[in-house]
């Protein structure tokens, strides 16, 4: 069975591939982009893919959809620093072949999911299944201060969080933090969608977003 690790993170591909190895008869394949992805997976789709969604160039829930529709005997675990609930609902309903899995998660949670997708059963960790049972609250209104939404309109436009930091005389870090928690408070998970927001809120003008 071959584990595909679509995770840009050295230190994150480093902990899964120390996992993978004490596991017996896996092999895995780094993954850099969705062309390299969509390349092994016509070689061969009896594979499990580990993907962190939100660093990853796939744009929302519709495409994963569609992946697993042209794949149908690859499982997917999508592990992620943070995932909305909406997209989560969204996927999980789209099919049983995706996993949930928070990088928050124990390693018995990691080795669980991994162990579950081999297997073709779908693995939620714990953390996100008290999400999804908790009782449904009024969403909260999405308040960003005045420096996220400027660096959203950013984001929207195109630029790079190290750009935006260069832009703004800051560090990488600050600026990454910022960006985390605009997606937090927007309840997305990647640029895509949160251009999509600036659009509908007229923070960027579809002619300057064209351009």
């Amino acid at each position: 069975m071959r584990i595909l690790l679509a995770d840009k993170q050295d230190i994150t591909r480093a902990g899964l591939m120390y996992i993978i190895d004490s596991m017996d008869n896996l092999e895995y394949k780094y993954i850099e982009d969705k062309a390299e992805l969509l390349v092994a997976l016509n070689e061969d789709q009896d594979s499990v893919v580990i993907l962190d969604y939100t660093m990853f160039d796939i744009n929302d829930a519709a495409e994963l959809g569609i992946l697993n529709q042209r794949f149908t005997m690859t499982r997917w675990i999508i592990f992620s620093e943070d995932l909305s609930l909406d997209f989560t609902k969204l996927i999980i309903a789209t099919s049983t072949k995706f996993s949930i899995l928070l990088k928050e998660s124990s390693m018995q949670e990691i080795n669980e999911a991994i162990s579950f997708a081999i297997n073709g059963n779908r693995f939620i960790c714990q953390r996100m299944t008290e999400m999804l049972l908790a009782p449904n609250k009024l969403e909260e209104e999405i308040n960003l201060t005045k420096t996220e939404t400027e660096i959203l309109k950013e984001i929207a436009l195109g630029m790079t969080t190290r750009e935006i930091a260069e832009k703004r005389i800051s560090s990488f870090h600050t600026i990454n933090t910022h960006r985390k928690n605009i997606f937090r408070k927007l309840g997305v998970n990647n640029v895509h969608e949160a251009t999509k927001y600036a659009l509908r809120a007229g923070l960027v003008d579809s002619a300057e977003y064209y351009i």
